[in-house]
């Protein structure tokens, strides 16, 4: 990434980070010593050729923060940055809803991948993207799970087809790793996880034959659904459509197993996956 390709955001980090350390009298490389970087990644962040990661906004914020949490602002707006475009806007209601409701048909829903399984699937997707992209999306999908523990807590709920615990990504040991991942998080009190059986179809009614979806509640009462196909977001907010697409999910959720028998088939999966 060149200094024109990088982001508002990207350059205007760079240039606080390059005059707060000018101010301190602080070269690259003494910088990088004090959050525990190279001069060379203080190069690259002041010319915006690498963003920062969340880690190191966290360090700048402590050595040449200055108490003025600068830094600490720009966390957000920089992961922000990170996220496909058409993300953006969904992320955004994400991270401030009370209610997370998605129906998932591929893949694990990304606020729940592990980091190998994230990696894994980012990096085998197409087109392909650079090392340094991938890195950068995997950090800002980590970073969505500080809605597990937000206060106040939102209410979390996760529909998974069947066939997503079966399909591995990058090996077995990642899929497995991201099945006990589920486990652990299926059991916190604010989160809902369960299957829709394979055989479902076979049972005369199938109510996800349509695909994904996740629907939110913000802090505002407003409801709002996110459909994403083939690389296109779609923001769903007319109360019409909303309503059909709640009444659907709802039939898929009545479909699926229960909590406690969607438990037992995720750890009978990670006990086969050894």
């Amino acid at each position: 990434m060149t200094r024109t390709e990088a982001s508002g955001t990207t350059q205007l980090v760079a240039a606080m980070t390059k005059a707060l350390r000018e101010q301190k009298e602080l070269t690259q490389e003494e910088l990088g010593k004090l959050i525990g970087y190279t001069g060379s990644a203080v190069s690259a962040l002041e010319t915006g050729v690498q963003p920062p990661s969340d880690k190191m906004l966290v360090k700048l914020e402590e050595a040449i923060g200055g108490g003025l949490g600068i830094f600490e602002k720009a966390r957000r707006l920089v992961l922000l940055d990170k996220y496909p475009a058409r993300f953006r806007g969904f992320s955004e209601l994400e991270a401030g809803a009370v209610t997370i409701s998605s129906y998932e048909t591929h893949v694990v829903d990304g606020l729940f991948q592990t980091e190998d399984y994230a990696r894994a699937l980012i990096g085998g997707s197409f087109p392909p993207v650079s090392e340094q992209k991938r890195e950068e999306l995997v950090e800002a999908r980590l970073a969505r799970r500080a809605l597990f523990s937000r206060e106040p807590a939102a209410l979390i709920e996760l529909i998974l087809e069947e066939s997503v615990l079966r399909r591995p990504f990058g090996s077995w040991e990642v899929l497995r790793g991201q099945l006990l991942s589920l486990v652990e998080d299926s059991r916190r009190d604010n989160v809902c996880l369960q299957v829709l059986p394979i055989e479902r179809g076979l049972r005369g009614t199938y109510a996800g034959d349509r695909g994904a979806m996740k629907r939110v509640v913000t802090a505002d009462h407003e409801h709002v659904v996110y459909l994403e196909i083939e690389d296109q977001g779609i923001l769903v907010s007319e109360p019409e459509e909303v309503s059909r697409l709640a009444h659907r999910y709802a039939k898929i959720r009545a479909q699926a197993l229960s909590p406690d028998d969607s438990l037992s088939l995720i750890e009978r999966l990670a006990g086969e996956k050894r």
